[in-house]
């Protein structure tokens, strides 16, 4: 048994590692950090969970917390990480972090992107960007793994073997992508209640949004990316477009790059979000238009499962030498 310990359990991505762990053969969630939460019991948190943890209780994090524990997931919001990330890696726990603190590589680009100053610059060089399929080895010898966002993830997986083979223009990408609204969290906001999204679609985080930054230094390109938000809870549709550099099938190179992945199915369909719900899976394709010179590539994933939660465990699943795939599916939930 691998004794886990979640901060931010109460969150959705919180509930969602919660939910695979508790049909993951070997992590067990033993400790469970939630501050707004402190003292509930996680089924009043999350009742589809009360059945899978009758016992489990949210608690504060405090030192001595980690006592016992032998893997740490964050899932908070970006800044927290960097305030607890020193005493994680003191103890010498392998720590997977969703948040955006760790992801860049210096923090120069992070006081950019997020506008205020990194406060442990020094320990940005000792996490891996948290892509394994892009990463893979590096994941495996890692201590501390930084889980790329969910948008990035979305679009880098679609754009960089283009960019690799020489198919597309690296400082031509654009990238358009809608999101469910569970990515903008839990926590109760006008923008994406109800009565604002339903029957709505938007766009927002025009030329600023923060995942630019990695989709940067993934694909080594120039991205002009435009974030929207769809009504639906969970899931993300990342249409993104480059200069075609001539007439190569961005299709088959999708298919080669990807040949070998377990969670990665490149189809001749544009894909759905659909396809994906509940899953780690991703869902490409990709075209070439003769008419207009471009490519356009097309990336279904689920912002919780591969964009999220999913993505952590396959990790941390490298991190701990256990099979990539346990505990995880590419099988959507459907309708």
């Amino acid at each position: 048994m691998i004794r886990t310990a979640i901060l931010g359990a109460s969150g959705y991505v919180g509930g969602e590692l919660l939910r695979l762990i508790a049909a993951h053969p070997e992590l067990r969630a033993t400790t469970l950090f939630g501050d707004s939460k402190a003292g509930q019991a996680l089924g009043a948190v999350h009742p589809h969970l009360a059945a899978a943890y009758p016992d489990a209780v949210v608690e504060k994090f405090g030192e001595g917390s980690l006592d016992d524990v032998d893997l740490v997931f964050a899932a908070l919001p970006h800044g927290h990480s960097q305030r607890l990330a020193a005493t994680i890696l003191d103890k010498g726990i392998p720590f997977v972090d969703l948040g955006a603190d760790f992801r860049l590589d210096d923090g120069a680009t992070y006081e950019r992107w997020y506008g205020h100053a990194h406060e442990a610059p020094e320990l940005l060089g000792q996490f891996v960007y948290g892509i394994p399929e892009l990463h893979r080895d590096a994941i495996r010898q890692a201590k501390a793994v930084a889980a790329a966002g969910c948008y990035a993830t979305a679009a880098i997986l679609a754009l960089k073997p283009l960019v690799e083979a020489g198919v597309v223009k690296a400082n031509s990408l654009i990238v358009d992508a809608a999101s469910g609204v569970s990515g903008a969290g839990r926590e109760a906001k006008e923008a994406t209640g109800f009565s604002t999204v339903d029957g709505s679609f938007s766009a927002y985080g025009l030329l600023s949004h923060r995942h630019t930054a990695e989709m940067e230094m993934a694909t080594g390109g120039t991205v002009l990316f435009t974030p929207h938000l769809v009504p639906m809870t969970r899931g993300i549709l990342a249409t993104c477009y480059g200069e075609a550099t001539g007439t190569s099938d961005p299709l088959q190179i999708l298919r080669d790059a990807y040949a070998a992945e377990p969670f990665v199915h490149v189809t001749d369909q544009p894909p759905a979000t659909k396809w994906v719900s509940g899953s780690n899976g991703v869902q490409l394709t990709a075209r070439y238009d003769e008419r207009t010179g471009r490519v356009v590539a097309l990336s279904a994933i689920d912002n919780l499962g591969k964009g999220a939660a999913g993505q952590m465990i396959q990790c941390a699943n490298l991190m701990l030498g256990l099979d990539e795939t346990a505990g995880l599916t590419t099988i959507g939930v459907y309708p």
